[in-house]
C-alpha cells in the first residue's frame, strides 16, 4: 500500500487541529472534576493563564477570655454514691454558664474503708471530679476548713476568681449564680443566705451554699490564729463566719435570700429565680425539683421508653 501524499497530510491537519481545539475543554474538565482540590486550582491557573497565589488557611479564632471564674466544692461522703450521681446529673444537664470558667469538685476526706475505696477509684477515673483531702471524715469536725485552706494550694498554678462550699442536697442553678457574681468585686466577698443572728443581719451565711473570693480562702490556708483558737470544730457555716468577722474579712457581703431556700415539707416554694434549693435528702425531693425547673422536659420522645407521667 502507498503511502498518502505529502499534499494529503496538509489536507488533514486542519481537521486534526479542530480535534484538538474541541477535545482540550473536555480534557480539562475531566481533570478539575476528578480531583478537585489542589488539582482543581491548578486547573483553573492554566485555563486563566494567570498566576493565582495559594489562598492562606482562615484564621484561628482565639478562645473567648471568661469574665470570671468559680470552683463549687461539694461536700459529700463515700457511701452516698447515689445522691452523687443525680448530684452529678443535676450539673452536667444545665446549660452552661456564659463567659464563666466553672468547675465542680465532690469533696472527700481519707476513705479508710477498702470497699469505699476502690469503688470512688473507678469514679475518680471515670469523672475525673473528686477531691480527698487529708482529714477524718466529719460534717462539722473541720472538713469545711480543710476545703478552704487546702484549695489556694491546690490550685495555685490556675486560682479561681471565686470559691464556694455547698452540700449534696443542695441543687444549684449555676447560671444564676454566675450572673450575681458577675458585677460583684472579686476581693473581700462572702456572699450567700445571710443568716441573722444577735441583731446582726449578715453574721454568717448558711451552710446550704456560700461563696468567698480567692483572696478570702487565701487568708483562711495562712491563717493559723484559726487552729489556735480550735476554731475548725462546730457547726461549719458558723465557724467560717466568727473566722471572716474575727478577721475583718469578707466585707463585701451579699444575702440572695430569699432566691436561696430550703425546700419545705409540702415542695411548694419552688421560685423561678432560685438560685440554689436546699434539704433535697431524697430521690421524691430531687424528682420535684428536676420538674418544676424543667429538667425533665428535655427527655426527646422515642418509641424506645415508656415512662409514666412525670408529674410528682
Amino acid at each position: 500500500m502507498k503511502p498518502p501524499a505529502s499534499g494529503s497530510y496538509l489536507l488533514l491537519a486542519p481537521l486534526g487541529l479542530l480535534l484538538i481545539v474541541f477535545a482540550l475543554p473536555s480534557l480539562r474538565s475531566s481533570r478539575i472534576g476528578s480531583d478537585g482540590g489542589l488539582g482543581a486550582l491548578c486547573a483553573r491557573r492554566f485555563i486563566a493563564g494567570d498566576v493565582v497565589a495559594a489562598a492562606s488557611p482562615p484564621p484561628v479564632a482565639e478562645p473567648e477570655q471568661p469574665e470570671l471564674s468559680l470552683l463549687i466544692g461539694v461536700l459529700t461522703m463515700p457511701k452516698l454514691r447515689e445522691r452523687r450521681d443525680i448530684v452529678r446529673l443535676a450539673y452536667a444537664l444545665q446549660p452552661p454558664a456564659p463567659r464563666a470558667r466553672v468547675d465542680v469538685r465532690f469533696v472527700f476526706c481519707n476513705v479508710t474503708d477498702p470497699v469505699d475505696a476502690a469503688l470512688l477509684a473507678v469514679e475518680i477515673q471515670r469523672h475525673g471530679d473528686v477531691l480527698v483531702l487529708d482529714c477524718a471524715e466529719n460534717m462539722n469536725d473541720g472538713k469545711t476548713y480543710a476545703y478552704l485552706s487546702s484549695v489556694p494550694r491546690l490550685f495555685a498554678a490556675d486560682p479561681y476568681d471565686y470559691v464556694m462550699k455547698t452540700d449534696d442536697d443542695t441543687y444549684l442553678r449555676v447560671a444564676a449564680l454566675v450572673d450575681e457574681l458577675r458585677d460583684k468585686p472579686r476581693g473581700d466577698v462572702y456572699l450567700g443566705y445571710g443568716y441573722p443572728m444577735g441583731g446582726q443581719p449578715m453574721p454568717f451565711m448558711h451552710g446550704m451554699g456560700y461563696v468567698v473570693s480567692w483572696d478570702v480562702a487565701s487568708w483562711i490556708s495562712t491563717a493559723g490564729e484559726i487552729l489556735e483558737r480550735n476554731d475548725t470544730m462546730g457547726p461549719e457555716d458558723l465557724m467560717v463566719g466568727k473566722w471572716i468577722n474575727l478577721a475583718g474579712k469578707g466585707r463585701n457581703r451579699y444575702d440572695l435570700k430569699p432566691r436561696m431556700y430550703d425546700l419545705n415539707w409540702y415542695m411548694d416554694n419552688f421560685r423561678p429565680d432560685t438560685i440554689a434549693v436546699h434539704t433535697l435528702k431524697t430521690n421524691r425531693r430531687w424528682a420535684a425539683t428536676f420538674r418544676y425547673f424543667n429538667v425533665t422536659a428535655g427527655l426527646t420522645p422515642s418509641n424506645l421508653y415508656h415512662l409514666p407521667s412525670l408529674d410528682v
